[in-house]
């Protein structure tokens, strides 16, 4: 992956979370970090 690949799609990202924040109200930074709780715990489950 090329540092101009990485920076935009770490752009999209954020801008994603930005536009979740002013205008959709997804609740996707919750949500997230659901999902991430959830992987950390099967991710323990198999060490």
């Amino acid at each position: 992956m090329t540092n101009k690949i990485a920076l935009v799609l770490a752009l999209l990202i954020v801008g994603l979370f930005v536009l979740d924040g002013m205008v959709l109200h997804w609740g996707l930074p919750l949500l997230f970090g659901r999902q991430m709780l959830h992987f950390v715990e099967w991710v323990s489950f198999w060490r």
